[in-house]
């Protein structure tokens, strides 16, 4: 096992590079794409309700079968898995996106249009920092299916580590799969871990940042001593 890893760790690296660029590409045109559809719908709930189901659809039709309808109009290779992954991927963003815009309590928004903000600032100012954990969750599960599902995309000659494994299946090789499998589960693992970490140093902050609102608002209170 090690012998294969002396011999064509090259391989192994560029079918690593290979899979975190479709992975990279992939994840900046879906939430690029998401933030705009989010925009668009977000005021609407039957729209955003219409257009959730119909990405809910998409979702559920099996990876190979979508990679098999669009190679006629886009060919093979890694331009059909990056639109096929950002397809993918625009129901998990959307849905928690909406979800996380959805949960800001309607009372901070009531108290902010009372103060004369516009619908764009209420939403840079008070609805996305407030939304914010929800909406990193929703990018932690795409970034986790998209680490999946690419390498599935090796099927249509798009690279990544999933060439290792189905090479390995087509030769019969048990080093090329659990190397394959080292890679992909690697990558998975590691991806989760360090977005564990950033939805909590985000939620502590946030946790933070509404304690010292709090405590800014205890000390500016006049108080009541006697004269």
């Amino acid at each position: 096992m090690w012998e294969y890893f002396e011999k064509y760790h090259h391989k192994l690296t560029e079918a690593l590079l290979q899979h975190l660029t479709i992975v990279g590409i992939s994840l900046a045109a879906s939430v690029a794409l998401a933030s705009v559809l989010t925009l668009l719908i977000m005021r609407n709930a039957k729209l955003s309700s219409i257009v959730i189901r119909v990405l809910g659809s998409v979702y559920a039709v099996p990876s190979l079968a979508l990679f098999a309808i669009l190679i006629p109009f886009t060919g093979i290779g890694m331009k059909t898995a990056i639109l096929v992954l950002t397809l993918y991927n625009q129901f998990l963003l959307i849905r928690n996106f909406i979800a996380g815009l959805d949960s800001v309590d309607p009372q901070i928004i009531e108290a902010a249009e009372g103060m004369g903000m516009s619908h764009m600032r209420i939403l840079v100012r008070i609805k996305l920092p407030l939304a914010f954990p929800v909406i990193l969750a929703g990018i932690h599960l795409a970034v986790i299916s998209t680490i999946g599902i690419a390498a599935v995309a090796a099927a249509i000659g798009a690279g990544g580590i999933g060439s290792i494994l189905f090479d390995g299946m087509r030769t019969r090789s048990p080093v090329k799969l659990v190397w394959g499998t080292i890679l992909a589960a690697g990558l998975a693992i590691t991806a989760n871990l360090l977005l564990i970490g950033i939805e909590r140093l985000a939620a502590r902050r946030l946790h933070y940042g509404d304690l010292a609102k709090t405590s800014g608002r205890g000390r500016s209170a006049p108080s009541s001593s006697p004269e």
